[in-house]
């Protein structure tokens, strides 16, 4: 995944009029905290849901046209983005929170730790900490498998290994997950994509030259090959061949049978997504192309996180009607999602790749060599865009909320922000794999 290589105040852009509504103060993170009471008229009437027909005012028939931005009520626009936040709330919708407590105490105040890194002018959304009884669970049995069931690093890549923290990191984006065992469904995903990037893309070994062959056979291990009986038993020996094939598979063995068919298979799509990034990134860097900023956005809305936050359901326990998920409202919101986190990807890990052998493309790199400003001004330009991408991205899901308020679907809605915060805190916070640079 791209976490693998990618760790004064700045001036604002004028808000865009068909943009609202914004959050100028971000705020601490209301996501991890308990989920307050039931809504104002508890007795009122959850919506059904239909196939076919998106419910709430106004009903809206399938599909939505692809151009289009669901638009916002013109009152009260900021419950919408409540609503997104807080998740499901009224008649029957408490089974969603298991641990939910009937009169729920306010969330605290939400500070990142002393220690943490800051970036000056970043939009995020403090979150806090982690259940540490979580966290070292999820570590003790990552770690195992890593080691015992798919031999995933030799002893000298250990240290790394455990600095990733990658308990820590899967706890914070998904606390709502009912079970370890879910937790552990997200993290060895994770942890078999960060390995296909390290060994096939950077810095383990990783090469652009025949990068195309070799992830499409490790992307066999995610969609099976259906061969002829003389050929099959060569595909699954080729299964094991080497540390990235040998995740693969078995991450999404335990997925497939955590997940439904439906999620299986949109998780395959993500994936393929993905590899597609991968690699144009790897095509330019043979040319020794820098791309336009454009083209770079382009290529990271594929090479990016949109996998992780996508299987914020299978990892919950529920799942997002097949139908809700293909609609373009939603399709937005998780592109924007995965865009605004695969940045802070870039951000905090400028420096880290600056000291990495060869050249590597990020953002403000990107900037710099295609707007002609300094290093300093093109980072600073790149945390704007990624605040531009954070405000979109809780616009079109309050949009979707507004006009949507389906049960599974606010709770989906809820899971991808919940992801984002996560995934800011943990490069936020992970400060043996990165460091930022002196432009303050």
């Amino acid at each position: 995944m791209p976490g693998s290589g990618r760790g004064h105040p700045i001036p604002t852009r004028p808000p865009h009029p068909d943009k609202e509504p914004r959050m100028p103060d971000p705020g601490s993170s209301p996501l991890h905290a308990s989920p307050p009471a039931a809504a104002a008229d508890p007795g009122a009437p959850v919506p059904a849901y239909t196939p076919g027909v998106l419910p709430g005012p106004p009903s809206v028939p399938l599909p939505l046209p692809a151009a289009e931005s669901v638009p916002l009520p013109d009152t009260e626009p900021d419950l919408a983005l409540e609503r997104v936040l807080r998740g499901p709330s009224g008649l029957g919708t408490a089974s969603l929170y298991p641990g939910r407590r009937e009169e729920p105490s306010p969330p605290a105040a939400v500070e990142a730790p002393a220690e943490a890194l800051h970036i000056p002018g970043l939009y995020y959304h403090p979150v806090s900490e982690p259940d540490p009884a979580r966290v070292e669970e999820v570590s003790r049995r990552i770690k195992d498998w890593a080691v015992d069931e798919v031999e995933l690093f030799p002893d000298e890549w250990e240290g790394q290994f455990d600095g990733f923290s990658v308990g820590r990191y899967m706890v914070a984006c998904h606390p709502d997950a009912p079970t370890i065992e879910h937790l552990m469904v997200a993290t060895r995903l994770m942890v078999a994509e960060n390995a296909v990037d390290d060994c096939y893309c950077e810095d383990h070994g990783g090469s652009p030259i025949g990068l195309g062959g070799r992830l499409l056979l490790a992307h066999t291990a995610l969609d099976p090959l259906h061969a002829t009986k003389e050929y099959q038993p060569q595909w699954a020996e080729s299964l094991h061949a080497d540390a990235p094939r040998r995740a693969y598979r078995s991450a999404m063995e335990y997925f497939v049978q955590q997940a439904t068919g439906s999620q299986a298979d949109r998780f395959r799509h993500d994936m393929a997504r993905l590899h597609l990034g991968y690699l144009a990134e790897a095509a330019w860097a043979q040319t020794d192309h820098t791309p336009e900023v454009w083209e770079y956005l382009a290529m990271r809305q594929f090479n990016n996180f949109r996998p992780c936050p996508g299987i914020t359901d299978a990892v919950g326990g529920y799942e997002l009607p097949t139908d809700l998920h293909a609609q373009p409202a939603t399709q937005k919101v998780l592109a924007l999602a995965g865009n605004a986190s695969t940045i802070v990807n870039d951000l905090y890990s400028y420096t880290k790749e600056l000291a990495s052998p060869g050249r590597h493309l990020n953002l403000p790199v990107v900037i710099a060599d295609r707007e002609g400003i300094s290093d300093q001004e093109a980072y600073l330009k790149a945390v704007e865009v990624h605040n531009d991408l954070m405000r979109d991205f809780e616009t079109e899901a309050a949009a979707l909320a507004a006009s949507c308020p389906v049960p599974s679907l606010l709770r989906f809605l809820r899971g991808v922000a919940v992801w984002v915060d996560g995934n800011h805190y943990w490069h936020q916070t992970n400060t043996y794999r990165y460091s930022l640079p002196d432009f303050w």
